[in-house]
């Protein structure tokens, strides 16, 4: 499968170069803008500099959605839909050439010109049908948008179009191919272009069996496609028009390469500047580059939730405050709060990365903390999983 455009090719230097200029821009457009964002519009020298920015978390999208609705105040420009997700958070639409950038994506997965795509994807208030149909149309392909449900109006509607390729959740094709087996209709379904869930290999080894090519793409209704496949399959290649940090849960601070943080995402998209956008998902930048061509980085795909918050003994403890507990001690590299039951009671286990060798060094700043006093274990720098967990919750709820 050829390149979608030249910007998936570019060299480092080219790129880095590019996204500077644009994330200047970007954080001009917000400065100037009297919104609930207020930022220093000073152009920063080059991209490590993102990293002193604030983390804009969903929490505080919402909350400044809920005084100024409804975008909250973000400097949105040329809103041609507005859109309804769960919370309810409220996110803007464009009607532009691949507004929200999945184009990209579906070409890698083979659809262009000639196919008919069935976007099984929600139009309903949420953004992803819309976003499906918008990067079909891109792509020169005609569009079914058949939503969600009645599957055996799905199987007539494939089979009477004439569908080739499928959009929508990883399981709900297998859901109409079932359905198609068992009214007896054939379909000419080959590609498929998924997301919204998890596409486990059985599933994906089930379409390859039926002669499907399945891909899948990372994208959110307020950032619009951020990571996607190639044939290459190995990993996921970071979007054109967004930049990727991984930073260590409950802080905005940049992770090495490899270890599994959050996801943290800048737009470019001047119609709708989010910076340094939380995901709440976690994921590990991969060394290198795909072996398909394309020079961007790449993501290993969701690898679970951030937002470990955790009640223990009937108090929350969050992610930031595990950050707070490492930042009071220099010589600690990383920390981990386990949760568990001893009896019928909850028991509080703080592992702490350092070489320090007496436990009573960090109880009275566990406690300070957290609020909660817990046992302290110390391990070796460098020995606690690389998993992204601050906090991890053994208790079992079964």
């Amino acid at each position: 499968m050829g390149h979608y455009d030249a910007l998936e090719t570019r060299s480092q230097d080219e790129r880095l170069s590019a996204q500077l200029a644009a994330l200047n821009a970007q954080i001009a457009r917000v400065a100037a803008h009297p919104g609930a964002c207020r930022i220093d519009g000073a152009p920063l020298p080059d991209l490590a500099a993102l990293a002193r920015l604030p983390v804009l978390r969903k929490s505080d999208l919402t909350g400044w959605q809920k005084a100024a609705p409804p975008f909250g105040g973000v400097a949105v420009q040329n809103v041609a839909q507005v859109f309804q997700s769960p919370g309810p958070i409220y996110e803007p639409g464009g009607v532009g050439h691949d507004w929200w950038r999945l184009a990209r994506f579906l070409h890698a997965t083979g659809i262009g010109r000639g196919d008919i795509v069935q976007n099984c994807f929600s139009y309903h208030l949420v953004p992803a049908g819309m976003m499906f149909d918008n990067a079909a149309r891109a792509v020169g392909a005609v569009v079914l948008p058949a939503g969600t449900g009645q599957t055996e109006l799905q199987v007539r509607a494939a089979a009477d179009v004439g569908t080739t390729a499928y959009a929508g959740t990883p399981d709900y094709l297998k859901v109409i191919l079932d359905k198609a087996d068992e009214m007896g209709v054939a379909l000419r379904i080959a590609k498929a272009a998924v997301g919204g869930g998890a596409l486990f290999p059985s599933l994906r080894k089930d379409y390859a069996d039926r002669g499907i090519t399945c891909r899948q793409c990372y994208a959110t209704a307020d950032l619009g496609n951020i990571a996607y496949e190639s044939d290459a399959l190995d990993g996921m290649i970071v979007d054109e028009g967004v930049i990727v940090e991984i930073v260590r849960p409950g802080t905005g601070d940049p992770v090495p390469v490899g270890e599994v943080g959050e996801v943290v995402v800048t737009t470019l998209n001047p119609d709708y500047p989010l910076l340094r956008f939380a995901t709440g998902d976690l994921s590990a930048l991969m060394p290198g580059v795909s072996s398909c061509g394309r020079t961007n980085a790449r993501i290993k795909g969701w690898m679970g939730r951030a937002d470990q918050t955790t009640k223990i003994k009937g108090m929350f403890v969050r992610p930031e405050q595990v950050a707070d507990f490492v930042a009071r001690h220099t010589e600690v590299s990383r920390a981990r709060v386990i949760a568990d039951r001893q009896g019928e009671m909850d028991v509080m286990t703080v592992q702490v990365e350092t070489r320090a060798s007496n436990p009573a060094l960090y109880e009275g700043s566990v406690l300070d903390v957290l609020k909660l006093k817990g046992r302290v274990e110390l391990v070796p720098p460098g020995s606690l999983p690389n998993d992204g967990k601050v906090i991890e919750d053994r208790r079992s709820y079964g």
